[in-house]
C-alpha cells in the first residue's frame, strides 16, 4: 500500500517490479491500465539500484532498509554481506577475508533472522546465523532488509530479519539472457605452495514470458572459483615478566592461502493464468567446496619456559609491554595444517495466492530449506626432535613491530628437510602417552533441516478505517545434528617402548617448495602436501573422545517445532490533511524444543563413560507490533513502531549434553565440576521502540534520521554455580559434596539504543553541470548496558559496534561509471575460529575498508552496435585494510593480525 502521491519514475520502477516483496502481493491484473499509462523513463546502473531501493523503502509501512539489483545478475558488490553493509545500522564482518556475517544495530548475528522470499532459511553455521556467501548474488534481485516486524513477518528477530528475493519473471516483463564473466587476482601472490592467486566468477541468467505472459520463468547459474591470500599473526597471549611487563607467552603466524569454488542455480515458475490466482516455484541450490592450506610455526615463548625453551629474556619494553626480547634455547614446531568445507544447500518454495473475489484472498505457502556440510581440519607437525626438551635450539630474538605482532631473527635454516622431520616437536599428546601427537584431525559433520507450512487469510474492506485484515498460521519444523570427530594422529613409525624418539624424513612425494614466513621475518620454512600425506594411511588415529571429557559431548541434536499464529489489520486515514497509514497485530508463538546428547563422566580407572541424555521443553509467547507512518508533507513522513521480539538461543547453547569430572585432591575444597546445554533455554525477548523521520526529496534523494530503543527483557549467559553433587551423582564421598557446575542460563537482560541517519544525493537535482555525480552517507551510534544478574557488572554484546559510518561517492554518466566506497566499523566483540575449529568471542579492533570500481556500457554510450555490453574493473580492499583481534583493553596485545591484501576483478557483461 503506498504512503505516498508518487511520481512517473517511482511508477513506472514499481511497476518494473521494483516493489515485489515477499509479504505483498499486487493485483497485476487489475493495476494493468494504470500500468499501461505510466511513461517509463530508462535509467540503469548504480541510478536504477538506488531508485529500487529507494521506492522499496518509501512504499513500506515498517523500517526497512533495501539493495537492489543494478541489472540482472548485478548486485552493486560482490557478495551480500558487503552490499548490506553499506547500509545506515548494520555492519558486517569479515572471514577469511571475505565478509560473510553482519549485525544489525548492533546485535550480531545470533540476533539477526535471513529469509529467501520470505522463508527462514537452514545454515551452515553451527548455530542460526545465516553465512551469506552461501547465496550468490548474481542470482538474486533484491534484498531487504526489516528493522521493525509486523505481525505477518514469520521470521522476527531482535535486530532485524533480511529478507533475500529473487527475480519474478511475470513481473520483469521482457525475454533476457544476462551473461557475466570476471577473472580475479589477489596482489599478495600464491604464498603457499600447491595455492593459486588467480581465479574468476562467471553466471548466467535468462528470463521469458510464454502463453500470453501467463507463465513466465527465471533461471539462473552462477560459479566461483575464488582464491584469497593472508599473512596472519598469532599470539598465545601476554603474562606479566618479572618486571611486571606484559611478554610474549608464544605465536602462531601463518601463511594462508586459499580457493572457495561455488555453483550456485536459481530456478523460478511463475504461474498467473487469471486474474485469480497465481502459483510460484522457486528453488535455490548452492554447492561449494572451500579449501585452505595453513603453514607456519609454533613459538613458545614465556609460556614454554622449563619445556619448550630454558626462559625468555627482556631487553626493553615500552609502556607496561615487552618490545624487544630473546627465548633462550628455543625449540619450535613447523606446522603443515589443511581444512576443507564441502557443503550443499538446497531450499525449495511453493507459494498459491487465490482471490475469491474483490475481498477474500487466501495463501498457502509450503517450503523446505536443508544444508549438508562436512568440515576437515587436519594439522601436522615437525620439528628438530621429538617431545619436549629434545632436539636443536637455538636463541631466538623478538622485536614488536608495532602493528601486526613481533618479527624474529632465526639463525637457523626451518625448511631444511634433513633438520626439520616429521614428529610432534612438543610433548603435547593425551595422558597415555604425551609424545604420540604428531597431529590432529577434526572432522565435524552439520545436517539442518527446516520445513514450513503458512496457510493465511486476507479480508479487504470496501471502505473504512481498516483497509484489510490478515490472518492465518505458520507451522515451521527443525533439526539440526552436530556430529564432532577429532582424532590424535601418530606417525605409524612411533612406539613408546622401541622407538620413543622416532621421526621421519618428508618423503620426496609429498615434499613441496619451502613457503616464506619472510612477512615476520623467520624465513622458509618446510612445506608438504599434508592432506595427502594423511590420506595415503601414514598416520595411526585415537579417537579424542575416548581420552578427552570434553571432546565425548561435542555432538548434539536439537528439534524445534514451531506453530505461530498471527493477525495483522492494515489501516489508512487522514489526520487533518495528512495521510496515516500502518498497521498493528500480534502473533502467538508456541515452541516444542528438544535436544538429544550425551552424559559423560570420568570413571575411577580413568576411561570416560557415556550414556544417553535428553531434555525438552515448551513454552507460547505472545508478539504484539504497531505500525505507523505519518505523511507531514508532500515526500516527507515520521515512522514510529513498536513490538515485542524474539531471538532463540543458540543451538549449541541448548544441547542436552552433560559432563562431570572429579578431583582427588579437592583443591580450593572444590571436588567435582560439571558442565552441561540446557534443552529449557528460552529465547531472547526484547520490547523494541523505534521512531524515524524521511525526506523524499527527488526519485533518488532522500534523508532519513531514525532512533530506536530495545528493552532487553533477558539474556543468555553462561552460569556457574556451586552445588552439592550428591544430588546429582551416586556414590559421593561425604565431605566431598561440594562441585562447581556451569551451563547456560536466562539471565537479567539490558537494553540496546542507538540513532543513525542517512543521506541519498543525486547532484543533478541541484545544477545541471553536476548530472552523474552522486553520494550516499549513513552512520550510526550504539550503546548498550547488558547484565547477567542484577548484582553483576555490565557486559560487552556480541557484534556491537559503537559507531558504523559509510561513504559512496559515484559519477555515472553516457555510459561511464566510477564509484568509490569506504565503510567504516568501530571495535567489536566478534566471533572467530578457534582450536579444534571450536567458536570464541575476541575483541575486534575498528577498521575502514575501501572498494572502488569503474566501468563502461557500450549501449548507454551510444554503440548501437554493442548495445547490452559492458566492462568492469574493480579492486576490493583497496587499501589493504588488516583485520585485527586483540586481548584485554591493549590493543597492542595483538592475538590476531591477517592481511588480506588486494583482490583485483575485470570482467564483462552481457545482455541481449
Amino acid at each position: 500500500m503506498s504512503l505516498f502521491k508518487p511520481s512517473l519514475l517511482t511508477l513506472a520502477l514499481a511497476a518494473a517490479g521494483a516493489s515485489m516483496g515477499a509479504y505483498a502481493v499486487e493485483d497485476d491484473v487489475n493495476n494493468t491500465t494504470a500500468d499501461e499509462s505510466i511513461e517509463v523513463i530508462k535509467v540503469s546502473g548504480i541510478r536504477r539500484s538506488l531508485q529500487k531501493s529507494q521506492s522499496l523503502k518509501m512504499s513500506n509501512s515498517s523500517v526497512v532498509e533495501a539493495i537492489s539489483s543494478e541489472d540482472i545478475g548485478k548486485l552493486p558488490d560482490v557478495s551480500i554481506a558487503e552490499s548490506l553493509a553499506r547500509l545506515p545500522g548494520i555492519a558486517a564482518q569479515r572471514l577469511d577475508g571475505r565478509a560473510n556475517v553482519v549485525s544489525i544495530r548492533g546485535l550480531g548475528p545470533d540476533f539477526t533472522m535471513a529469509t529467501l522470499n520470505g522463508r527462514e532459511q537452514a545454515s551452515i553455521n553451527d548455530n542460526r546465523g545465516v553465512e551469506f556467501d552461501q547465496y550468490p548474488s548474481e542470482l538474486l534481485d533484491t534484498v531487504v532488509v526489516y528493522k521493525t516486524p509486523d505481525a505477518s513477518l514469520m521470521t522476527q528477530a531482535i535486530g532485524g530479519t533480511v529478507d533475500m528475493q529473487t527475480i519474478s519473471p511475470l513481473r520483469y516483463g521482457e525475454r533476457t539472457i544476462a551473461v557475466n564473466l570476471r577473472g580475479e587476482s589477489n596482489d599478495l601472490g600464491a604464498l603457499n605452495s600447491g595455492s593459486d592467486d588467480k581465479g574468476y566468477r562467471g553466471s548466467i541468467s535468462y528470463i521469458d514470458q510464454f502463453a500470453d505472459d501467463t507463465i513466465g520463468i527465471a533461471l539462473g547459474y552462477s560459479r566461483m572459483q575464488s582464491p584469497n591470500q593472508e599473512e596472519r599473526w598469532q599470539a598465545w597471549g601476554y603474562p606479566e615478566d618479572a618486571n611486571g611487563d606484559k611478554i610474549l607467552g608464544g605465536a602462531k603466524p601463518y601463511v594462508r592461502s586459499s580457493e572457495l569454488e561455488r555453483d550456485g542455480v536459481m530456478a523460478v515458475f511463475e504461474y498467473v493464468p487469471n486474474e485469480h490466482y497465481r502459483s510460484v516455484v522457486d528453488v535455490f541450490y548452492t554447492k561449494f567446496y572451500d579449501e585452505q592450506i595453513l603453514r607456519g610455526a609454533e613459538i613458545p615463548g614465556a609460556w614454554g619456559g622449563g619445556w619448550a625453551n630454558s626462559g625468555t629474556d627482556s631487553i626493553s619494553s615500552e609502556n607496561g609491554l615487552v618490545t624487544q626480547g630473546i627465548i633462550r634455547d628455543a625449540g619450535i614446531l613447523i606446522r603443515n595444517d589443511a581444512n576443507t568445507r564441502d557443503a550443499n544447500s538446497l531450499s525449495i518454495g511453493w507459494n498459491n495466492e487465490y482471490h475469491i473475489n474483490t475481498n477474500w484472498t487466501v495463501e498457502a505457502d509450503i517450503a523446505m530449506s536443508k544444508v549438508d556440510r562436512t568440515d576437515i581440519g587436519i594439522e601436522t607437525y615437525a620439528g628438530t626432535g621429538r617431545g619436549n626438551g629434545n632436539g636443536v635450539t637455538e636463541d631466538l630474538g623478538f622485536s614488536y613491530n608495532g602493528e601486526g605482532g613481533y618479527n624474529f631473527n632465526p639463525a637457523l635454516d626451518y625448511s631444511d628437510p634433513n633438520l626439520i622431520r616429521l614428529g610432534g616437536a612438543f610433548s603435547w599428546g593425551p595422558s597415555i602417552d604425551s609424545n604420540m601427537q604428531d597431529g590432529f584431525i577434526n572432522k565435524p559433520e552439520i545436517e539442518d533441516e527446516l520445513k514450513s507450512l503458512r496457510l493465511g487469510t486476507t479480508y479487504t474492506f470496501d471502505d473504512g478505517f481498516i483497509h484489510n485484515i490478515e490472518f492465518g498460521v505458520n507451522m515451521t519444523q527443525r533439526e539440526k545434528t552436530k556430529d564432532d570427530n577429532g582424532y590424535y594422529l601418530t606417525l605409524k613409525g612411533y612406539d613408546i617402548n622401541t622407538a620413543p624418539d622416532y621421526m621421519m624424513t618428508v618423503p620426496e612425494k609429498y615434499l613441496l617448495s619451502p613457503t616464506s614466513l619472510a612477512f615476520f621475518g623467520m624465513g622458509n620454512m618446510l612445506s608438504y602436501d599434508a592432506l595427502a600425506f594423511y590420506n595415503d594411511g601414514n598416520y595411526d588415529e585415537l579417537d579424542a573422545s575416548t581420552v578427552q571429557l570434553d571432546r565425548s559431548v561435542n555432538s548434539w541434536q536439537v528439534e524445534e517445532k514451531v506453530n505461530t499464529f498471527y493477525v495483522k489489520a492494515d489501516f489508512e486515514t487522514d489526520v487533518g490533511h495528512m495521510p496515516l497509514t500502518g498497521n498493528f497485530g500480534v502473533q502467538a508463538v508456541h515452541t516444542d524444543q528438544s535436544s538429544k546428547g550425551t552424559a559423560a563422566t570420568v570413571l575411577a580407572d580413568g576411561s570416560i563413560g557415556l550414556t544417553p541424555s535428553y531434555g525438552e521443553d515448551s513454552y507460547l509467547e505472545w508478539l504484539p507490533s504497531f505500525n505507523v507512518a505519518l505523511e507531514v508533507a508532500e515526500g516527507q513522513r515520521v515512522v514510529f513502531a513498536a513490538a515485542r521480539t524474539l531471538s532463540r538461543a543458540r543451538m549449541d547453547k541448548m544441547n542436552a549434553n552433560v559432563s562431570y569430572s572429579y578431583d582427588k585432591d579437592g583443591i580450593g575444597g572444590v571436588y567435582y565440576s560439571g558442565s552441561a546445554g540446557n534443552p529449557s533455554l528460552r529465547p531472547w525477548m526484547a520490547r523494541q521502540y523505534d521512531i524515524s523521520y524521511e525526506n523524499y526529496f527527488s526519485d533518488q534523494g532522500y534523508f532519513s534520521i531514525a532512533a530506536y530503543y530495545k528493552d532487553l527483557e533477558n539474556y543468555v549467559y553462561d552460569q556457574t554455580a556451586f552445588v552439592d553433587f550428591s544430588e546429582i551423582l551416586p556414590g559421593v564421598t561425604p565431605g566431598e559434596e561440594a562441585g562447581e557446575f556451569s551451563s547456560p542460563q536466562n539471565g537479567q537482560g539490558g537494553y540496546v539504543q542507538g540513532i543513525e541517519a542517512s543521506i541519498s544525493l543525486d547532484f543533478g537535482y541541484f545544477a545541471n553541470a553536476l548530472e552523474g555525480f552522486g553520494t550516499i552517507l549513513n552512520g550510526s551510534y550504539n550503546d548498550s548496558e547488558v547484565k547477567e544478574t542484577s548484582q553483576s557488572d555490565p557486559t560487552t554484546l556480541p557484534g556491537l559496534s559503537e559507531k558504523t559510518f559509510n561513504a559512496t561517492v559515484y559519477y555515472e554518466n553516457s555510459g561511464f561509471e566510477a564509484r568509490v566506497s569506504s565503510r567504516y566499523r568501530s571495535e567489536f566483540l566478534g566471533e572467530v575460529t578457534a582450536i579444534s575449529l571450536s567458536r570464541v568471542n575476541v575483541n575486534v579492533d575498528a577498521e575502514t575498508v575501501v572498494d572502488a570500481q569503474i566501468g563502461y556500457d557500450f549501449g548507454e554510450a551510444g554503440f548501437n552496435s554493442l548495445a547490452g555490453l559492458s566492462v568492469q574493473l574493480q579492486v576490493n580492499n583497496l587499501t589493504n585494510e588488516p583485520f585485527t583481534t586483540y586481548f584485554g583493553e591493549d590493543d597492542r596485545e595483538v592475538r590476531d593480525y591477517q592481511n588480506y591484501g588486494r583482490n583485483y576483478m575485470l570482467g564483462a557483461n552481457y545482455k541481449f
